[in-house]
């Protein structure tokens, strides 16, 4: 049976209730394979910055290549290497060409991608890359299992 990722998304204090622009239009803070995130006055709480971008890029990574039907390119499918023979080069290939579809990730300095292994099957990730809206450094550790 697969498990959830286990993911260090977000650094303390960001995901905090975001004030909306009027007129504006937010995205709502969702934990990969969670619920949406309710504040402290039971509103949903929205998501802006670089937090944002960490979604849209474990979104991107985690998505099956082919499910979104519009998009049929979008997504690594990242759980499809879970209990399979490691490549590394191949899943840094994948991940690598993600990134730089999404516009979230700077394209200088390029994303720095580490993929690891074990004998049961555990696929550990980690990415660093620089933020494109606030050159701000971001890491993203994806730990996924059988």
């Amino acid at each position: 049976m697969f498990e959830r990722p286990h993911l260090g998304l977000f650094p303390e204090g960001e995901g905090e209730i975001a004030a909306l622009e009027e007129g504006g239009l937010a995205d709502l803070h969702q934990g990969w394979a969670g619920d949406l995130f309710v504040g402290p006055t039971g509103d949903f709480v929205t998501v802006t910055g670089p937090a944002l971008g960490t979604e849209r890029v474990l979104r991107r990574l985690l998505t099956n290549p082919g499910d979104y039907v519009w998009q049929p390119g979008y997504g690594a499918g990242l759980a499809r290497f879970v209990g399979e023979p490691a490549d590394a080069a191949a899943i840094q290939a994948v991940i690598r060409m993600q990134m730089l579809l999404e516009l979230a990730v700077a394209r200088v300095p390029e994303p720095v991608i580490d993929v690891q292994s074990d004998p049961g099957g555990t696929l550990s990730v980690q990415i660093r890359y620089a933020d494109a809206d606030t050159a701000e450094a971001r890491t993203l550790s994806i730990e996924m299992g059988k």
